[in-house]
């Protein structure tokens, strides 16, 4: 209870309490009036097989046909009254005198009550106030060769079907109240139960919760997917994580999230890159305890795309800073060089070795723009020359590569593609000696895309490190995610979802040389 409110546990303990306890005692009664209703069926029968019985002994006919009847019936009856339980037996003439009667002092005196159809031959049963007071008597009547000669009355008292009722009271009371006893206990094992699960919270702050709880998730920009302890059904799924996920409507199973946020499981998780089919996302996860016991996992989902995408930009204007970085490096050493030549008097030496670097350098650039005609891919394959140099490796471009755009591909999504397959190439040759990558871009045409009048957006990148099984490259294309120590997946996964969405292919290939080739349609050939 807070604030001065029951809890709904609380409420609905005393709620049940009431209604239960209303339940019994109607119960009780109407098992009271159900005991004296049996009663009267019963003493109904009891007071017409008495009257019966007495009218057709053979001494009650005897008794009749004597001058004075009531010394012979009157002990009769009485032993008979006694041993049936009866409360009078009344023998009477036709006209009405009573020949026997509990009450010795009123035999002679008239019969109280109605004995018409008695008279008429019909044995008949009724509630009638008598002398006795109020009770249930049987009239039949005694026939002697055919003619009615006597009367027969047997009753019983109300005061005394009472009585018999009111003995059966007790058993009545103990069996309602052992029933509330034992409906109440399961209403407060219940109300317990129901406790624990509200946190005794009253119905109005679970209202406020409700409210607040829904508001919230419906208002945040963050998906959120909460797992209950099976860990495969999704309790709570808000609508920024149905979009971010491409979920349908209705129940979520663990299963119908992307492959890499299924291996997530019980696993704690901080800031994991995670690439679906349209969005690159950022994902955390934590397992929820109460009272030492795991009560589900919840999962927080960002979308990082547009930041990706930028992040990407901003990698590649880092990758040409740098470059230009080593290129003012290394025009500064050869100036230096230059010039102290000069100073020694070698002048026709400086002249020579200046020309012959700024050739080198010159060919190369004009090599590429004249291949590549995208400036933005031919400013990166010349960053990641430079950029290989850097780390001891050889960067080529294949003498047949040439391509006058990148279509079907944008130019960003050129730089992705290109960038990150160079940026695994050179890691992987970074692990071997005399390290090199070779890189051929170009559109070709097969049988199949002559035919049909397209041609392929083809690149194709080797490198002298070990490569990777088909096995192994395509679990690192479908985890999906990146780490400090792994940096590998989120690469060939933005790589995937590219070509994916290009409807391209893309296979690697160990031998004889460890190469990744991919191959995206493009509608007209060029």
């Amino acid at each position: 209870m807070r604030h001065g409110r029951l809890s709904l546990a609380g409420q609905a303990f005393a709620l049940q309490l009431v209604v239960l306890a209303l339940v019994v005692a109607i119960g009780a009664v109407l098992a009271v009036l159900d005991a004296r209703h049996d009663s009267d069926v019963t003493t109904t029968r009891e007071v017409i097989d008495v009257a019966v019985s007495v009218a057709d002994a053979p001494s009650t006919v005897a008794a009749v046909r004597t001058t004075d009847p009531t010394p012979l019936l009157q002990p009769v009856t009485e032993r008979i009254r006694q041993q049936t339980g009866m409360d009078f037996i009344v023998v009477m003439a036709p006209d009405r005198t009573r020949y026997t009667h509990t009450n010795p002092a009123i035999i002679g005196l008239p019969f109280s009550g109605n004995i018409d159809r008695a008279l008429a031959g019909a044995t008949f049963t009724e509630t009638y106030a008598g002398t006795l007071g109020p009770s249930i008597r049987a009239v039949t009547p005694v026939y002697d060769d055919g003619k009615i000669v006597a009367l027969v009355s047997a009753g019983v008292t109300r005061a005394k079907i009472g009585d018999q009722v009111a003995t059966q009271l007790p058993m009545i009371l103990g069996v309602a109240g052992a029933g509330l006893a034992v409906a109440a206990a399961g209403s407060f094992l219940l109300s317990r139960r129901l406790r624990r699960q509200t946190h005794g919270l009253a119905p109005d702050e679970l209202r406020v919760l409700y409210e607040h709880h829904d508001a919230v998730l419906h208002s945040i920009h963050e998906g959120l997917v909460v797992f209950g302890p099976s860990g495969a059904n999704a309790e709570v799924v808000n609508d920024e994580a149905r979009r971010l996920l491409d979920l349908p409507c209705g129940a979520i199973q663990r299963s119908d999230l992307p492959l890499s946020l299924q291996r997530l499981s019980w696993s704690v998780v901080r800031d994991e890159m995670h690439v679906t089919a349209d969005r690159i996302l950022l994902v955390n996860q934590d397992i929820v305890e109460r009272n030492g016991r795991t009560i589900g996992t919840v999962m927080t989902i960002r979308d990082h795309t547009e930041l990706r995408s930028v992040m990407g930009e901003l990698d590649s204007v880092r990758s040409f800073a740098q470059s230009l970085q080593a290129q003012a490096h290394e025009s500064a050493n050869r100036l230096h060089t230059v010039v102290t030549m000069v100073e020694l008097g070698r002048n026709q030496e400086a002249v020579e070795f200046a020309t012959a670097e700024l050739e080198l350098s010159q060919a190369l650039i004009d090599r590429l723009l004249a291949a590549v005609g995208a400036p933005a891919l031919a400013a990166l394959l010349l960053g990641k020359v430079n950029q290989a140099a850097e780390r001891g490796i050889e960067l080529t471009i294949t003498e047949d590569t040439a391509l006058d755009s990148v279509d079907p591909l944008s130019p960003h999504e050129a730089v992705t593609l290109v960038g990150n397959l160079i940026d695994n190439a050179i890691d992987a040759a970074a692990a071997s000696s005399s390290g090199w990558v070779e890189i051929t871009l170009r559109y070709q045409q097969t049988e199949e895309t002559a035919a049909s009048g397209t041609s392929e957006f083809f690149v194709r990148v080797a490198d002298s490190g070990p490569g990777m099984s088909a096995e192994m490259f395509a679990r690192a294309s479908q985890r999906g995610y990146s780490t400090k120590a792994d940096h590998h997946g989120l690469g060939l996964a933005l790589v995937h979802r590219l070509v994916g969405r290009h409807s391209g292919t893309i296979h690697t290939e160990r031998d004889p040389e460890s190469a990744v080739t991919v191959m995206i349609p493009r509608k007209e050939a060029r």
